[in-house]
């Protein structure tokens, strides 16, 4: 079932919003494209510190997402992400906290992923990684793909303190992911499988990279 959000998330977001929407103007575009309740993918690119928070703090249900394992070992933000319920994720390949992830996932959790793996230090996308791919194929949940305008010059890997830079965050319709689904639960051979997380990685980051700022123009 579903992991129900509890206090210090809900204060904790609470608090975050105030920050953002003052600090740097946050605006929100079509998160009603994330549902409400089930199983759901959140695909982004990843800029800033701040991604992560931004994005937990456009929606009103609860996100799941990694860090690392390193940035639990501080004692006030460890504390406080093992209470916002963020799975902390071994970086040297052990695949350690990724199947609580998944689990989490086909509870009817909304997760949130990164593409690229990792923090632009310049502010341009990054190569997809086959990990969210992987997590992609394996499930039949939706994908929705996010992108989150102005948070690297708001608050990026070499700024030491935010600054008060305008940011956006658009949700783009969710992605349909039947076809290469189908396929990489039909094939037994493992290269292609590679092949499909990979091209599964690849077409959410594309369609992420697409976004354009603002909400949709009406046709």
């Amino acid at each position: 079932e579903p992991t129900r959000i509890n206090f210090s998330y809900r204060l904790g977001r609470f608090l975050f919003r105030i920050f953002l929407c003052v600090w740097f103007r946050l605006r929100v575009h079509h998160c009603e494209r994330v549902p409400e309740e089930g199983a759901v993918i959140i695909g982004a690119n990843h800029i800033s510190y701040l991604d992560p928070i931004f994005i937990c703090c456009a929606l009103k249900r609860m996100v799941v997402g990694l860090a690392r394992e390193s940035v639990f070992r501080a004692p006030v933000l460890g504390s406080a992400l093992h209470s916002w319920n963020v799975i902390p994720v071994d970086q040297e390949g052990t695949g350690r906290g990724l199947k609580t992830f998944f689990t989490r996932l086909l509870g009817g959790d909304a997760v949130m992923m990164f593409p690229e793996g990792e923090r632009s230090r310049t502010g341009q996308i990054l190569a997809p990684q086959p990990g969210v791919g992987l997590i992609i194929l394996k499930s039949s949940a939706p994908v929705v793909p996010v992108k989150v305008f102005g948070a690297f010059e708001a608050f990026g890997r070499h700024h030491l303190i935010p600054r008060p830079f305008h940011v956006e965050i658009k949700f783009g319709e969710p992605l349909d992911f039947a076809d290469l689904r189908a396929e990489a639960k039909r094939t037994k051979d493992k290269a292609r499988l590679k092949e499909l997380y990979q091209q599964a990685a690849t077409d959410l980051l594309h369609v992420i990279v697409t976004l354009e700022p603002g909400p949709d123009q009406s046709k």
